[in-house]
């Protein structure tokens, strides 16, 4: 059982789904190859995915290409069904920082013969998420600094600022398609610069006043 922590107020939630969005940044879909989409682009992983802060992602023996990708998580307070963009923002328990790690081979193999990439982005440890910090130490979430370094190289440097899709209309677009439940997460999509890992290397991912993230490689 994975759990999530916002530890300012000592509250812990059961990881239930995690629900990510793909493409929600232009430039990242530019790097890919891929259409900005007019709607949102979602996949899930498993909540057996996650690992914490210090722990080791795992590249599974069959991909030669894993990617980071550092994304603002945001955590799900309550039941959330078909709610409006207006009132969205009021079922966000806390935000934190999350790197979703994507077999990048793998998915392009899949995507190709347009079968469903799910193996290549919720494998075991593809879901490295810090401690969580209570949503209303947030005061803007669309002005957060998103940054990686690989062997303390930056590799991604962003603003959330550069969502396409805002947290409004993520909450909304996702609660009228299947209820969201405390403790539930969502990856909110990638700024540019994603690449690979291997073997030795270490990530560092940070959200300025969110959190950090160190994750070695193996």
């Amino acid at each position: 059982m994975k759990t999530a922590h916002i530890p300012a107020t000592n509250q812990q939630f059961t990881i239930g789904k995690i629900v990510c969005l793909a493409r929600n940044y232009a430039e990242h879909a530019k790097e890919l190859g891929n259409e900005t989409p007019a709607a949102p682009v979602l996949f899930m992983k498993p909540a057996s995915s996650v690992v914490g802060d210090g722990e080791t992602v795992q590249i599974p023996a069959y991909s030669q290409e894993c990617h980071y990708e550092v994304e603002l998580a945001v955590l799900i307070g309550k039941q959330c069904r078909a709610v409006s963009a207006e009132s969205a923002m009021e079922y966000i328990a806390g935000y934190g920082v999350a790197i979703d790690m994507t077999l990048r081979d793998v998915q392009n193999q899949l995507k190709a013969k347009g079968l469903p990439w799910e193996i290549a982005k919720g494998f075991d440890t593809s879901c490295p998420l810090s401690d969580f910090v209570p949503a209303a130490a947030v005061a803007d979430p669309h002005t957060l600094n998103l940054k990686l370094a690989v062997n303390g190289e930056v590799r991604q440097d962003g603003s959330s600022a550069d969502m396409i899709h805002r947290l409004p209309q993520i909450i909304a677009y996702i609660s009228a398609i299947f209820t969201l439940e405390p403790g539930d997460v969502i990856l909110t999509g990638t700024p540019a610069g994603v690449g690979p890992v291997r073997a030795g290397d270490v990530m560092k991912a940070e959200i300025a006043s969110v959190g950090r993230l160190t994750i070695p490689v193996a």
